[in-house]
């Protein structure tokens, strides 16, 4: 049985709601933080991981993209935002939530681009207060980006917004990633491609049973959740998706924030 990983984060439900029928025989899922996905599947402990792309970028040759279901954006996210107690073009410390390496990376070439900024940075742990932490701004991601105190904070950035409007192209926070070694037999790979876009499609469908499910314990209405489904997010990695990724790379190498690579990404 192939060995596949997730998180369990509110944006990746869609995607995984009916995977573990979908898969069978053919694998098992199981759900972890993206740090510890990320170095399973670097180690061969996993074969198959919904990982963020700054991770697919860093596995170079050994990684290959098995299937077109992803998270990603093309406007507003919600869920991923910096928050900034002096204007945006002031900060020098910045806070980087430990639960996201791509929206640490996605916010510093947005500050480097955008303002010619390199502010410091420092961690911002998943467990810690916003107020316990001393710096000019804070990359958050998730419940507490959703439902931050304004009156805090000079501005506040949407990141989804923010890269969309900068680059006129969609972005894409994680996608489904195979170490080559182990899809090598095309049958397996074909199947494994058509349980996780399947199971995408079917996910698809499921935006109300999923809210009704999870919206109370993350402190949202259930029409707020399913907004957030069908409106901020967005599940396939199309032309745009994959040439907001290769653009992404492009500038994570620039700032040495990933290895430089000179293979292009796969078709």
């Amino acid at each position: 049985m192939l060995r596949l990983g997730a998180v369990s984060y509110l944006n990746t439900k869609p995607l995984i709601e009916t995977l573990p029928e979908r898969l069978g025989q053919l694998g098992k899922l199981r759900l972890d933080l993206p740090s510890r996905l990320a170095r399973d599947l670097a180690a061969g402990e996993l074969d198959i991981a919904l990982i963020p792309s700054v991770e697919y970028f860093r596995g170079g040759d050994d990684y290959e993209i098995i299937s077109d279901a992803a998270i990603a954006c093309r406007g507003p996210v919600w869920s991923v935002r910096v928050l900034s107690r002096v204007p945006m073009n002031q900060i020098r410390t910045l806070a980087l939530d430990e639960g996201s390496r791509t929206s640490a990376a996605m916010s510093q070439i947005l500050l480097a681009e955008m303002h010619g900024l390199r502010p410091e940075t420092v961690p911002f742990p998943i467990g810690s207060s916003p107020d316990e932490i001393d710096a000019d701004a804070l990359l958050m991601i998730g419940d507490r980006a959703m439902h931050p105190a304004p009156a805090k904070y000079k501005e506040i950035w949407d990141l989804g917004d923010r890269w969309v409007r900068w680059t006129e192209l969609p972005f894409v926070f994680a996608m489904w990633v195979a170490r080559r070694s182990a899809v090598a037999d095309p049958e397996i790979r074909q199947q494994i491609e058509t349980a996780l876009n399947v199971s995408r499609d079917e996910g698809l469908q499921q935006f109300e049973t999923i809210a009704k499910r999870e919206a109370a314990g993350h402190g949202l209405t259930i029409e707020d959740l399913h907004r957030y489904f069908a409106e901020n997010l967005h599940f396939q990695l199309g032309n745009g998706e994959r040439s907001g990724l290769a653009a992404f790379r492009e500038k994570a190498e620039h700032l040495g924030l990933v290895p430089a690579s000179h293979s292009p990404l796969q078709d």
